[in-house]
């Protein structure tokens, strides 16, 4: 009668069910009776509440349907005068031309394209660093200068670089922000690089505006950091 009894109480705390899995194994070989193919289960593990499935929500499709264009966050309160300069200008310049980033780099490096979709409408995207000194206020405005001069409107490619520096060089100006002689620098590299590319691709004649821009350049770096810095770079040609 003792052992009847153990057993009822054992009866309500655990219940033994047959595990699935070994049932199908049971029909592709062979198994041996007695308690193999049963498993264990605690009161807890059958009373326990089941996880809820995960919703996955798609996004509408259709041919016309446009891609998602993730945004760089916002910048953080301007913590010094120059600061708050450099966050003027990128907001100013952004909100004129329309043009969302999509990414701020880490590295002294840009991209400007467009996105032009059926309806018409067009998503202007930038890659830059974000202007927080001289050469990243350059390069940040030489991408906003390729939305500013349009597409594809100067060929070879090299004159239509030599343009969107000159916006930047030009908007640096009126900004009054600093030119500095890594700007400099880095305009004149940046133009040298495009003209060999562009000969590579078979151009025979540099376009004179691009010439006098990079002979500008080595002009004001020879000159010394003063003077550098107060002089006006002006180069022949059209601002676009």
């Amino acid at each position: 009668m003792r052992d009847c009894a153990v057993e009822r109480r054992c009866a309500t705390a655990m219940l033994a069910v047959q595990d699935p899995g070994v049932q199908r194994t049971r029909q592709h070989g062979s198994q041996s009776r007695g308690t193999q193919g049963l498993m264990m289960l605690t009161l807890w593990d059958i009373l326990k509440p089941k996880p809820k499935p995960r919703t996955v929500q798609k996004s509408p499709g259709g041919r016309d349907a446009r891609p998602t264009v993730r945004v760089a966050s916002k910048a953080k309160a301007p913590t010094s005068r120059a600061a708050a300069e450099y966050l003027r200008v990128e907001r100013e310049m952004l909100a004129r031309y329309g043009v969302r980033v999509r990414k701020w780099r880490s590295h002294t490096s840009g991209v400007a394209w467009e996105i032009t979709y059926r309806d018409g409408s067009i998503s202007r995207l930038i890659e830059s660093p974000r202007p927080r000194g001289p050469v990243s206020a350059a390069i940040f405005l030489h991408e906003i200068g390729h939305h500013a001069i349009g597409f594809r409107r100067y060929k070879p490619r090299c004159l239509e670089e030599y343009h969107a520096w000159r916006f930047a060089l030009d908007e640096m100006e009126r900004q009054g922000l600093n030119i500095t002689p890594r700007v400099r620098k880095r305009v004149r590299d940046a133009l040298q690089y495009a003209i060999a590319k562009a000969q590579r691709r078979g151009l025979r004649t540099v376009p004179p505006e691009v010439a006098a821009c990079i002979a500008e350049q080595d002009r004001l770096l020879a000159q010394p950091v003063s003077a550098s810095k107060s002089a006006s770079i002006k180069a022949s040609g059209s601002n676009g």
